[in-house]
């Protein structure tokens, strides 16, 4: 189970740099501004919302190999039809409906391996997020290089092929071999305040993961006067940040608690304060330094927001993630529009301010 989530998240990965690392030749093709660059990476985030929150409820009660499988070949279709006279509003449908897809695949893998491991679940959790980072950091190069190649749709339908290899695979696997007895929780878990701080994690951390990817092109290249070579790389190091960061979360065996993701947001906030505020000429850096700083949020929430509703894993998961795929959608949308009014260096630095957030909902998150 958990070889499989960690490999199927590597495709995740490269999904979730499909557009960022191809802003230039979107850009191009679509006569987009930044705010139409924005919404593409949002409705994909949007995508993922809704996949997590319908899922999460099946995934607690329902045979899990069928979804995943089905999720899994819609996907695929919907990448494999991106071509290069494809319109914005078709190119749109399809990111969604590959997010929705994917956020299926997010709730099926993270329950599946917090429930093989139980309370020591932040540890593989973060070995399997280490292959979401994995396939960003060498998926942001490897989409830049093919739409330079040969346009960019070649590298959705690699990610579309992704996705296929790995629902056969998924046909074969223990999907349910672990799962938790349903618990009184597991309906009213939508409705108790108990959810809503690690909602709110989710909402910041996604929102800035999704924000500085899309961003990162046009932030080195109008604010720093930089290459765009140099924001496609920025990316890479980005997600290398936040790969080596889950690593060392995997390496040390000692419990994560809600303390380590108040660090994280103060952190991150620090280093994109100072990132924009100095201009400093290395956006590699920057990005490497941030993502290092972000790198356990994602997994410790999750084990975190499992172990908070044992009767209800996969709704917990469900909606906690949710909520961050719309911060998915709200933080770049917000950006993309900040870059365009104020200039991309104002729309980056806000970003310091969801880090503080973050911060602030992983204090509250102790607290209860």
């Amino acid at each position: 189970m958990t070889l499989l989530a960690l490999l199927a998240f590597v495709v995740f990965g490269v999904l979730l740099v499909l557009v960022g690392a191809s802003q230039e030749a979107l850009a191009d093709a679509l006569a987009l501004d930044l705010a139409a660059t924005g919404l593409l990476g949002a409705l994909l985030s949007l995508g993922i919302a809704a996949g997590v929150l319908v899922s999460g409820p099946w995934v607690d009660r329902r045979p899990r190999r069928p979804l995943f499988g089905a999720a899994s070949l819609v996907a695929a279709i919907a990448l494999a039809s991106v071509h290069a006279g494809i319109g914005y509003g078709a190119l749109a449908l399809a990111l969604g409906v590959a997010g929705f897809c994917a956020g299926v695949w997010e709730v099926v893998l993270n329950t599946g391996v917090a429930e093989e491991h139980g309370a020591r679940s932040a540890r593989p959790l973060s070995l399997v997020h280490a292959g979401a980072t994995a396939g960003a950091v060498v998926g942001a190069p490897l989409v830049a290089w093919g739409a330079s190649q040969a346009g960019f749709q070649v590298s959705f339908r690699w990610t579309a092929a992704g996705f296929l290899l790995f629902g056969l695979w998924g046909l074969f696997a223990p999907l349910d071999a672990h799962r938790s007895p349903p618990g009184p929780s597991a309906g009213s878990v939508r409705l108790t305040t108990g959810i809503l701080p690690y909602a709110g994690i989710a909402a910041c951390y996604v929102g800035i993961e999704t924000a500085v990817t899309l961003f990162a092109v046009p932030w080195a290249r109008d604010g720093l006067g930089l290459a765009s070579s140099r924001g496609v790389t920025a990316i890479s190091a980005f997600w290398f940040g936040l790969l080596a960061g889950r690593l060392a979360l995997f390496a040390q065996r000692r419990s994560a608690g809600h303390g380590l993701l108040v660090a994280a947001g103060v952190v991150g906030a620090v280093v994109l304060g100072l990132a924009v505020g100095l201009r400093v000429p290395f956006p590699e850096l920057a990005l490497g330094l941030l993502g290092g700083a972000l790198s356990i949020v994602f997994p410790v929430f999750v084990a975190l927001a499992t172990q908070r509703f044992p009767g209800a894993p996969g709704t917990a998961t469900g909606v906690a993630i949710g909520a961050g795929a719309m911060g998915g959608f709200a933080v770049p949308w917000l950006t993309g529009r900040l870059g365009d009014a104020f200039g991309i260096e104002v729309a980056f630095a806000t970003l310091a301010a969801w880090s503080l957030a973050l911060a602030l909902f992983s204090l509250s998150a102790g607290r209860r």
